[in-house]
């Protein structure tokens, strides 16, 4: 089928797929008015979100079957975990947003006071994760309290990142193969799955990311006031989800406009422009003024240390507990270690538990992907520097900070989920190119 061909998008199969989902979702739960909410919200919002995929894309076939895929597997793991009662197994975390959006709500309807400590812990900015209390607390306001729907439109964030990986792949590359194998990546790979069909906030927080990114490279190439406010939003809630991710995506977005992608001087006055425009929006709303005081609280290296040795004595996954970041010295010399369990945990011989078992197919997977990430960062920093500066800028800031303060298998996993994004980028350029000797080779061999 040709490219942008106008049949109509609900005959496609992975359509039915999604509503055979939705329907065997329905006679397992039954009927509450609960459910027939949150499948309505999905429907909802899932057209909503396919209709501007499409309008921005040549490749209308292919977002479709993306998106409408990735949230199929999403739906349906959502629901495993639902139906089965796994969230503490998951994601127990998904249980206190819960907790505390519906906390929120009914101090809006007047249900509770301002006094009440679970509401005002909810609301607290200077708190990590305070903005997914309130995404879920106007999530209830309009379906009521109901944990699936929540955690279903974080599955629906989750699929609408692997188009957006199209997009901004594809905006860096130029190169539809690089971008589909980045997206397909992103779509199906299982830990990306995981924690975007839960009420997490890592689902929301990669969609940000990569939007930020994408808004980025759109207005390096001309001013668009859509695409500056998107960006604003985007820096907005990835602050209001982990605020000391918000410092890295504004230092590399604040890089790739200084560095910019052309030297002319309206692409100087437009990027100056833009920046000017980003450090009043981001002054206005506060965001400046809450960042410090959080930033000072935070970055502690004695706090840090204190996390950072919880996170290892937990359960039965932790590493690295005789580690000392309190000091520069130790934070630097914990680096090499946190690196390797950030990026290629867990290991199969040091597998203690059932979560762990579950995800080695996966990394075994990832490791093989190794040397095609090296070709695709070698190919981007020799010939596509300027364009993939601010991904390759946040994810080595990214990578060295989880590196210093995570101490626990399972976090690691978790979070290298926000790296893994962008590199999966690279490791498609890797392919592309591997590919391409492969077949200049079998030429070369033909002509003889």
């Amino acid at each position: 089928m040709a490219i942008g061909a106008t049949n109509s998008v609900f005959a496609r199969p992975v359509v039915w797929i999604v509503a055979g989902i939705l329907v065997l979702s329905i006679l397992i739960l039954g009927f509450p008015t609960e459910e027939a909410l949150a499948y309505l919200l999905v429907a909802t919002i899932s057209a909503l979100v396919l209709v501007a995929f499409r309008h921005y894309t040549a490749e209308k076939d292919f977002i479709t079957k993306l998106f409408l895929s990735g949230l199929a597997l999403r739906l349906l793991f959502g629901i495993i975990v639902h139906v089965y009662d796994l969230r503490s197994f998951f994601g127990g975390d998904a249980m206190t947003y819960d907790l505390n959006g519906s906390r929120i709500l009914d101090h809006w309807f007047g249900y509770v006071s301002g006094s009440d400590m679970v509401y005002q812990r909810a609301t607290a900015t200077g708190l990590p994760g305070w903005g997914m209390n309130y995404f879920v607390a106007i999530i209830y306001m309009v379906v009521g309290r109901n944990i699936l729907a929540a955690q279903s439109m974080c599955a629906i964030v989750g699929a609408a990142t692997a188009p957006m990986v199209y997009f901004c792949s594809n905006r860096i590359f130029s190169n539809r193969n690089v971008s589909k194998f980045a997206a397909l990546t992103v779509a199906f790979f299982p830990s990306f799955i995981i924690w975007s069909s839960q009420l997490l906030k890592d689902g929301l927080m990669i969609f940000l990311l990569v939007t930020v990114i994408t808004m980025v490279l759109q207005l390096q190439e001309k001013i668009s006031v859509p695409a500056i406010l998107v960006l604003i939003f985007s820096l907005f809630g990835i602050i209001s989800l982990r605020f000391y991710i918000f410092y890295m995506v504004a230092v590399a977005v604040a890089g790739s406009f200084l560095v910019g992608i052309s030297e002319k001087s309206t692409s100087i006055l437009r990027r100056s422009a833009i920046f000017v425009v980003l450090g009043l929006a981001m002054t206005y709303l506060g965001v400046l003024n809450n960042a410090g005081t959080t930033l000072e609280k935070y970055a502690d290296l004695d706090r840090v240390q204190m996390s950072r040795l919880n996170l290892a004595q937990a359960g039965e996954s932790g590493y690295g507990e005789d580690t000392d970041v309190s000091t520069t010295e130790g934070a630097i010399t914990a680096i090499p270690v946190g690196f390797a369990y950030l990026m290629f945990a867990p290991f199969p011989w040091e597998v203690t538990n059932a979560r762990q078992a579950i995800t080695l197919p996966e990394v075994i997977v990832w490791w093989s992907m190794m040397p095609l990430l090296a070709m695709g960062i070698i190919y981007a920093v020799r010939y596509r520097l300027r364009t993939t500066f601010p991904i390759l800028f946040f994810s080595l800031m990214l990578t060295l900070a989880y590196s210093v303060f995570l101490g626990n298998v399972g976090t690691a996993y978790r979070q290298r989920t926000q790296i893994q994004v962008f590199l999966f980028m690279f490791i498609g350029v890797g392919w592309q190119l591997w590919k391409e000797k492969r077949e200049d080779k079998k030429r070369q061999g033909t002509l003889r």
